[in-house]
């Protein structure tokens, strides 16, 4: 035994000192983990801002089809997806490059542009993913914490740049919180953003957005602003298993990005799912609509609980709640439900409760109300 961890020693001495700092990303808990961790048949899962409704039928009856070709590699240059992306934006084929989930996507743009101790602006809390990817190539993580009610700051983003700033990452809606960046402002930072440093606009809930103010970030790339845009299919279009997202940048961005692509990086499963998904204009439109109805349900049920909801553009809802956040959390996963811990964003007083089907959410609810009867009984916030 000692000698193993005597080899253990040596072999991480050879590692880069970057990634000794990075802790494996934890996603939220699955249904089967916790079905056999509290013996229970009946779990539902609102952690992970998935959509209830599941994919479009179209995209279920092209994977059947797509799944005879399962011996054959997948189109290396996604051309067909990234023709069909082009189209639906209105932006040229080169612009456009297909990633294995946004996750990969952000790492890969990490690797095209920073160096040691180069800066990446974040804001905080938001999606792990950024930093990841900054303390993978030795950068240095400059985090910018959001304004009152987890407002966005844009003052604040801005004088955080500094001559050894590569990135600026605008996650809007944000993720945890659903806050987003008006049309105004946003045009105000790409207009102000230095030429050394190039915006990062991440919209995965970009198509929950019901808020007129909204600003969208393809009108800056199609008039020639160094941004890039993050969309994904695994929110809205339900395909969060096949692992598909896409950038929308200038071609000479996507250029170079594309050169630490791996190749064959998005499945043949995937690509096809995400060209039928996108020509499934109804699947939107009601996923849509269940999401907006299914927020006007919790919000109610959640604030006669006595919490309190951050107004959200996404497909989920933060929630601080009379008790921390750690023990409402467990106590709902022994009643079958499961959402995310506000802790793991640094808010221990907060939970991330995605937006599941009507019935759904009020199982959520009545768990709740159980779990605050119960915490409450034990007259302790501790």
């Amino acid at each position: 035994m000692e000698g193993v961890r005597e080899m253990a020693g040596a072999i991480g001495s050879r590692a880069r000192p970057a990634i000794m700092g990075i802790e494996p990303y934890v996603p939220g808990k699955p249904i089967e983990e916790v079905q056999r961790e509290f013996g229970l048949r009946d779990v539902v899962k609102l952690a992970s801002n998935e959509n209830p409704l599941g994919p479009s039928p179209k995209v279920q009856e092209v994977l059947v089809r797509a799944a005879a070709n399962l011996h054959r590699y997948p189109d290396g240059g996604a051309v067909r997806l990234r023709q069909a992306l082009a189209a639906f934006h209105g932006v040229p084929e080169n612009a456009v490059l297909v990633g294995n989930g946004s996750d990969e996507l952000i790492k890969l743009i990490a690797e095209s542009f920073v160096e040691p101790g180069d800066e990446v602006i974040v804001p905080t809390p938001s999606f792990s993913e950024y930093w990841f990817a900054t303390q993978v190539m030795a950068g240095t993580t400059v985090a910018v914490p959001l304004g009152e009610g987890f407002q966005y700051d844009p003052e604040r983003m801005l004088q955080a740049v500094t001559p050894r700033t590569k990135l600026m990452y605008l996650c809007t809606p944000n993720n945890p919180t659903g806050t987003y960046i008006p049309a105004d402002a946003l045009a105000e930072m790409v207009r102000r953003a230095p030429d050394h440093m190039l915006l990062v606009l991440d919209e995965a809930y970009h198509d929950y957005v019901e808020a007129e103010d909204y600003g969208e970030g393809l009108p800056f790339v199609k008039d020639g602003a160094k941004v890039i845009v993050l969309r994904t299919f695994s929110k809205l279009y339900a395909l969060a298993a096949l692992r598909v997202g896409y950038a929308v940048a200038d071609p000479e961005i996507i250029d170079l990005v594309n050169r630490v692509r791996e190749p064959f990086n998005v499945n043949a499963l995937a690509q096809a799912a995400a060209v039928a998904a996108l020509e499934d204009g109804e699947h939107r439109r009601n996923s849509f609509e269940m999401n907006r109805t299914g927020k006007r349900q919790l919000y109610t049920g959640l604030e006669t609980l006595g919490c309190r909801c951050v107004p959200s553009q996404a497909n989920f809802i933060l929630v601080q709640t009379p008790y921390p956040s750690t023990r409402v959390f467990e106590q709902l996963l022994r009643r079958g439900v499961i959402v995310r811990d506000g802790a793991a964003f640094g808010l221990p007083d907060h939970l991330r409760i995605s937006v599941g089907t009507r019935e759904e959410n009020a199982r959520l609810l009545d768990a709740l109300a159980d779990v605050f009867r119960t915490l409450g009984g034990a007259g302790s916030r501790d």
